[in-house]
């Protein structure tokens, strides 16, 4: 009879580890988010990375933004309207597997139209991060949230050979150029951009369908990272 009742309590015990893990969604790589130290970097190291989302005859002349405890400030007073910044690991796609990742860097330089309105999306994530959101309370708020749709000729840079998109090492995808528009793009408009048609340079990506933000993305990938350097054969999405 001891036997039987320490099989049951045992089989107890394991189920009560287990349940846990089973309730968190199975694609998840982080629960949550890591303690802020993780995400942080050198303040000059930051700016220098920012500057290699965009060619250097443009990214010298932008505002950098420097992530702190408090959100993004003024690393660096630019002059030409572009604003260069370090996005982390909470601006992927709510629907990511990595979301969350203290390894993901991803400079990106924003043109005047796009840092009026395409870079609220960022400055508003990342306080929600900063004051301790869940990913789900993230979403939320940012649905909720009366955020400006992308000015007219909203567009932005993503020529880091020093990217990383994602958990992986080689995430840095490819160099390419991202057009800022309203959300009205669907994958059956192909007709209007010719996304995603074989043969033809602009790429939709539509795998992830948890965007609450009203704004669609078409990206153009190019041949050549900000340091002038040859970017190898584009990689699947």
């Amino acid at each position: 009879m001891k036997r039987a009742q320490l099989a049951v309590v045992s089989l107890m015990l394991l189920a009560a580890l287990v349940m846990p893990l089973a309730g968190r969604p199975a694609q998840a790589m982080y629960p949550q988010m890591l303690p802020l130290s993780q995400y942080m970097m050198d303040r000059s190291a930051e700016i220098a990375l920012a500057q290699t989302a965009a060619p250097p005859a443009l990214a010298k002349d932008a505002t950098v933004l420097v992530l702190t405890a408090q959100g993004y400030e003024v690393g660096k007073q630019g002059s030409n309207g572009f604003t260069c910044i370090v996005e982390r690991g909470w601006m992927p796609p709510f629907d990511q597997k990595d979301f969350w990742s203290p390894k993901l860097r991803a400079p990106i330089c924003y043109n005047a139209a796009a840092s009026r309105t395409v870079l609220q999306y960022t400055l508003d994530r990342t306080k929600l991060a900063l004051a301790g959101m869940s990913r789900t309370q993230i979403y939320a708020r940012i649905k909720a949230m009366p955020l400006p749709t992308p000015e007219p000729g909203s567009m932005s840079y993503m020529l880091s050979k020093e990217q990383r998109l994602g958990e992986n090492a080689d995430s840095n995808w490819h160099p390419h150029l991202m057009f800022h528009l309203p959300k009205s793009y669907s994958a059956g408009d192909g007709a209007s951009w010719g996304a995603n048609l074989t043969g033809s340079p602009v790429v939709f990506d539509d795998s992830h369908h948890l965007n609450p933000e009203p704004q669609t993305i078409l990206m153009v990938p190019v041949s050549n990272w900000s340091d002038g350097t040859a970017a190898p054969p584009m990689k699947a999405m």
